[in-house]
C-alpha cells in the first residue's frame, strides 16, 4: 500500500511538471519565409486610454531594427493610410494582406493589440501596466509567422515595506505622479523590448541585418 501511495505520488509530480513546462514557438513557417522587411500597424486599443495606441507605435521601431528588420516609417505608413481614406485600427487591420504587400511592398505585417494601458489604483498600491499582444503575418501568403504577448508593470521595482497608512499615501501619490508624467509612455517602452526584442524565449526570430540572423531558435 505504501508503495502504490508512492507511485501515485510521482506520477502526479510527473504530471504537475509536464503542465509547468512551457510551450515552445514553432518557428517552422517563420524560417521558411525569411522576411526581411516588417510593416507595423497602428495598433488596435482596447483599453479607455486615448493615446494608448500612438504611445505605444512609436516605440516599435527601436526593437524591430535592434532584432535586424527594415521597418518602414511609421508616420509614413500612418500617413500613406489618411491619404486612402483610413485612419481607424480597426479598419486599418481589416486590409487584406495581398493589399497590404501591393501598397508597401513589404515582406510581413505586424498587428499589435493593447489590452492594458494606464494607472490604477489598488487600495495599497498604484500600479501602471502596459499589456500588447502581437502577430506577425507573411504578405507573400497570408500566413502566421509568430504571435506572443508581454506586459511590463511599475510594480515591478516597487517597494512594498513600511506602515499601512505610508503605504496608503504612497499608492495615492504614485497614482498623481504616473498619471501626471505620463509613466505609461515609459512602461510601454519596457513592453516593446519585451515583445519584439529577438532572443527571447519565444521572442522573434534575428532578422537579416543581424549578426546573428539564422543562429536562433534551432
Amino acid at each position: 500500500m505504501s508503495r502504490l501511495f508512492t507511485l501515485i505520488c510521482l506520477a502526479f509530480a510527473l504530471v504537475l511538471t509536464g503542465c509547468a513546462q512551457p510551450v515552445k514557438t514553432d518557428y517552422t513557417a517563420f524560417k521558411q519565409s525569411k522576411p526581411k522587411s516588417i510593416l507595423v500597424l497602428v495598433p488596435q486599443n482596447h483599453t479607455t486610454e486615448v493615446g494608448a495606441g500612438h504611445s505605444f507605435l512609436s516605440q516599435v521601431t527601436y526593437p524591430l531594427a535592434e532584432a535586424g528588420y527594415y521597418v518602414f516609417p511609421v508616420a509614413v505608413v500612418e500617413e500613406t493610410f489618411k491619404h486612402n481614406g483610413l485612419s481607424m485600427a480597426g479598419d486599418i487591420h481589416a486590409v487584406s494582406p495581398n493589399k497590404l504587400r501591393e501598397i508597401f511592398g513589404a515582406d510581413a505585417v505586424l498587428y499589435l493589440d493593447i489590452t492594458e494601458f494606464g494607472t490604477s489604483y489598488q487600495i495599497i498600491s498604484s500600479d501602471t501596466r502596459v499589456t500588447v499582444t502581437a502577430k506577425l503575418v507573411d504578405l507573400r501568403n497570408g500566413g502566421l509567422l509568430w504571435s506572443s504577448s508581454a506586459t511590463a508593470s511599475s510594480t515591478e521595482t516597487d517597494g512594498s515595506s513600511g506602515s499601512l497608512v505610508g503605504m496608503l499615501v504612497s499608492a495615492v501619490v504614485n497614482q498623481i505622479v504616473n498619471t501626471v508624467s505620463d509613466k505609461s509612455y515609459q512602461i510601454a517602452g519596457i513592453t516593446s523590448v519585451r515583445l519584439l526584442s529577438a532572443g527571447n524565449a519565444n521572442g522573434i526570430l534575428y532578422g537579416p541585418r543581424s549578426p546573428s540572423y539564422g543562429k536562433d531558435a534551432k
